[in-house]
């Protein structure tokens, strides 16, 4: 018999089972269902919902079933529809009904299922947040050891001004704290305590929510009932802040891809994140990178899949909001796969310094700093030098020549009325000078982008103290939940009820 079934003559049909059931997806949440259903009967003891004595056989029973899962010799049956239900029924048929039966008083699976996904969610949100701070720690290593190292800037993928390798990776850096930041904001939209709402109105039992909000380590507790049961804004937010973030990992996918081509050559990647050909032998194909960036679709569906759940869900709980953590699982896999494997492609790739100097000089990278030079220098509008560089540029594309003949740049600028000595005209197109003129606040200078890192990581290290903090947070409530257990498993009931008393 369900534990729902008194209302029902008949069982359900193995269709309507298979069909209904969540255990698959529920798996991942037993541990956190157990900690929630501890928590929640300590609020019991201490409101004197239930006796002392009451709570002994659940705690001791919650522990076997714990126990017992992580040995695999608690197996979750389809048949109990989910988590909830079979931790529930292992603990009643442990501990018997007259006291197993008590756990779910002034509880509903409603706001049950809402505890465990926030447990699970803030976990996997940390998680995600440290392998991204590995790679932004990757860029910012990267960066260091290249301040000088000149590489072309690209805009329309040509060759646009000079930068350097640092500037391109603190760049990344940059985009990634904001990942950062959206991964923090959707952690605070999670730790926050759902239970005690019960099914949508709350109870009239005299319960006390704060109780359960320390024990479980959230940061505050969510207030209005109806609300609490219908939303799934933080699971929304939390994918978001996913897609957004794969979105940037393409990014930097689709750069290595093409860095590592023959006609770019900017890149070579380790052997141990680059796969073969079955045809072709000499081939070395980013492959790392292109899953990356083929992955990113998988997210973006996986936000719209849960867009597409809620839109026109009346208040209260609906089945529809089962099918709420599928999308948000298989998010979290994807984007800390790809943040994990990117760091390991990143930190062995070899970064070709001599190639990108050779590019930056073959282009007209620096055609906008001779145009600045003739602004400063000959006071003319820039208008009228952008006009000056352009002819000068076109008509030594038509000679095949560019700026590294000098000779025939200087010739070509004269016709202009523009008389600069050959020393000065080395100085202002040479790829290096320029980035160091580029001195204005977020530019290329060397001074600048060394300024911008050291910000960069000095950033990174105050966001991994909070998720440090955020962690131990969830530490210290996890082990005062498991000082009352381990009181009241060993039947130290006094001293149980006094820790239970400071509550």
């Amino acid at each position: 018999m369900k534990l729902w079934g008194g209302r029902f003559s008949k069982d359900l049909t193995t269709d309507t089972e298979g069909f209904t059931e969540s255990i698959e997806v529920d798996s991942r949440m037993v541990l956190h269902d157990i900690w929630g259903s501890e928590a929640h009967a300590i609020m019991l003891a201490k409101q004197q919902i239930i006796s002392i004595e009451d709570l002994e056989p659940i705690i001791t029973w919650l522990n076997r079933a714990k126990e017992d899962f992580l040995t695999g010799n608690f197996q979750l049956k389809p048949e109990l529809e989910d988590v909830h239900m079979n931790v529930e029924t292992y603990l009643i048929e442990g501990a018997g009904r007259e006291y197993g039966g008590k756990l779910h008083t002034a509880r509903s699976r409603n706001d049950q299922v809402l505890v465990d996904a926030r447990l699970y969610i803030r976990e996997q949100l940390l998680t995600t947040h440290e392998l991204l701070s590995q790679l932004i720690m990757t860029f910012l290593n990267i960066a260091r050891e290249h301040f000088r190292t000149v590489m072309p800037g690209y805009t329309h993928t040509q060759h646009a001004q000079p930068i350097t390798l640092a500037f391109w990776a603190t760049a990344y850096a940059s985009m990634f704290l904001r990942d950062l930041e959206r991964l923090e904001r959707a952690y605070e939209r999670v730790n926050v305590n759902p239970l005690g709402s019960c099914a949508l109105a709350g109870t009239s039992l005299p319960t006390d929510r704060q109780v359960t909000t320390k024990l479980l380590g959230f940061a505050s507790t969510q207030e209005h009932a109806l609300d609490i049961i219908s939303a799934r804004d933080f699971i929304t937010e939390t994918l978001f802040a996913l897609s957004q973030m794969m979105a940037n990992f393409s990014r930097i996918a689709e750069e290595i891809v093409y860095w590592s081509t023959y006609e770019f050559h900017m890149l070579t990647l380790d052997d141990a994140y680059a796969l073969g050909s079955s045809i072709m032998p000499q081939k070395k194909n980013p492959c790392v990178a292109e899953l990356t960036r083929g992955r990113v679709g998988h997210v973006y569906g996986n936000l719209l899949d849960m867009l597409t759940t809620l839109k026109g869900l009346p208040m209260g709980y609906n089945r529809d909001l089962q099918e709420d953590k599928p999308p948000l699982w298989a998010a979290f896999d994807t984007t800390q796969a790809c943040a994990n494997i990117l760091t390991g492609t990143l930190c062995t790739a070899h970064f070709h310094t001599d190639r990108m100097a050779e590019l930056v000089s073959a282009n007209f990278s620096t055609a906008t700093e001779l145009a600045n030079y003739l602004v400063q220098e000959r006071h003319l509008a820039f208008r009228e030098c952008h006009e000056i560089v352009g002819d000068v540029v076109g008509r030594l594309v038509q000679s095949d020549k560019d700026f590294r003949d000098l000779e025939a740049t200087h010739s070509l600028l004269s016709e202009h009325g523009i008389d600069m000595d050959i020393e000065t005209l080395t100085d202002v197109l040479d790829p290096i000078s320029a980035i160091e003129r580029n001195q204005s606040l977020g530019g290329t200078s060397p001074a600048e982008v060394e300024r911008m890192e050291a910000i960069s990581r000095e950033c990174l290290q105050t966001t991994d103290i909070r998720r440090k903090t955020a962690q131990e947070d969830i530490e210290r409530a996890r082990q005062l939940t498991d000082q009352i257990t381990n009181a009241v498993r060993s039947k130290q009931l006094d001293q149980a009820q006094q820790l239970i008393d400071e509550l």
